[in-house]
């Protein structure tokens, strides 16, 4: 772990109770966000996606950082992540939430009580929105999502003017943007060129029916990379805004850091014979006389299980590979006969100090998405304004 590492992780006290922790590097955050409004252009809007928590990296001090970057706009799950980020951070007055998922029914007063913005998929959803907000006296914000082939949420293109011309005819719904999302947004031409025309073909459509603009957005990380075109009035980065690329085992030139550092203490150091076992299933077994660390924290804290004897982790800036099946709570790690290991010391699993999320996820068999995410609520978030200087021995 380097010195600046050192000097902001809960593991610089030795009496702190902390085990596993995640360091989030908000200068590596900012600097990413940096890097993609260099591709987008001064024009273009971003988008942080804060869902999931800001993918692990935590949701309050993910948007204030952003908002003191003067991001606006700001893409949640749903309505319940929305009410858990205004509940959690005071937002700026002019900061927007959009929230993705076609909203229940029950749900619509919630968007009219916090001021989301609400994504509309079909014609029910409209007018049961314009009911609510008339039934309350209020103005809801509303945003059209058009399925173009991602086959997940959004009004199919047969019947989307219809549904964009029964939103403008409803007094209390204000339609703020129409939007898309990629199934494979890191190839360009092909399928996502055929996405995008179909979209601006509704959008402009609209626009040239109504003589009015309406905010358009469709490229997430990898069409934000790949596809220019895509890149309208608003973009909507998320994995490459935590420090990751689309696809793991094609990363991009865009040159990102990582935001997150998932590290953890050895907590037990062993010297085992010839053909020991290590952990459940014995599936793995020492070839000779060699020195096992323990590390504390397993598939419980975001250590995937799949990584079972196929890990590599970082302890002083080495490499050592994991053995035994990861546990709940604990994974064992193999020293070899390296002595220089000590009970106490820091052993990364992914970040700038040792493999890359994506380089775990490779060999996970996931992505880097779900390795942020798995990060648990038991590990504890510390908070680094400023850029670590990145260990040169580790890819990222």
């Amino acid at each position: 772990m380097n010195a600046d590492s050192r000097q902001y992780s809960s593991f610089a006290d030795p009496a702190s109770p902390n085990l596993s922790e995640a360091l989030i590097s908000l200068g590596n955050l900012r600097h990413n966000l940096a890097c993609l409004r260099d591709i987008a252009g001064p024009k273009c809007r971003v988008m942080g996606i804060v869902k999931a928590n800001a993918y692990g990296h935590s949701v309050a001090e993910v948007t204030a950082a952003l908002e003191a970057e003067d991001v606006r706009d700001f893409g949640v799950a749903n309505i319940h992540e929305a009410i858990e980020l205004k509940e959690s951070h005071a937002m700026q007055p002019d900061s927007r939430i959009l929230a993705f998922a076609s909203p229940l029914a029950g749900h619509i007063e919630h968007y009219l009580e916090h001021g989301v913005e609400m994504t509309v998929c079909d014609h029910e959803t409209v007018r049961a929105a314009e009911t609510t907000a008339a039934a309350a006296g209020g103005r809801l914000r509303v945003q059209a999502k058009i399925d173009t082939g991602m086959g997940r949420l959004g009004v199919t293109p047969e019947e989307a003017h219809s549904l964009l011309e029964l939103i403008d005819r409803c007094p209390n719904l204000d339609l703020v943007g129409i939007y898309t999302h990629f199934a494979e947004g890191h190839k360009p031409g092909g399928f996502t060129a055929r996405q995008l025309d179909q979209f601006l073909h509704i959008a402009h459509g609209y626009e040239q029916r109504t003589g009015t603009t309406v905010l358009k957005h469709a490229a997430n990380s990898g069409a934000l990379v790949s596809t220019p075109d895509a890149r309208l009035d608003m973009v909507r980065p998320g994995i490459l805004l935590y420090g990751c690329h689309p696809v793991d085992s094609e990363p991009t030139n865009v040159p990102v850091k990582p935001v997150m550092q998932f590290q953890c203490k050895v907590m037990f150091v062993k010297e085992v014979s010839a053909g020991t076992s290590i952990s459940y299933g014995r599936t793995w077994s020492a070839p000779e006389r060699t020195r096992i660390a323990t590390l504390a924290a397993g598939y419980a804290d975001g250590i995937h299980r799949t990584l079972s004897n196929r890990a590599k982790v970082s302890i002083h800036g080495k490499r050592y590979s994991q053995v035994g099946t990861v546990t709940m709570d604990q994974t064992m790690v193999d020293l070899g006969q390296d002595r220089s290991i000590s009970v106490g010391d820091t052993a990364v699993l992914f970040g700038w100090d040792g493999p890359s999320a994506g380089e775990q996820a490779i060999t996970a068999g996931t992505i880097s998405y779900e390795l942020l995410c798995s990060v648990s609520k038991r590990v504890k978030r510390v908070f680094i304004w400023q850029s670590p200087q990145h260990n040169r021995n580790s890819p990222l």
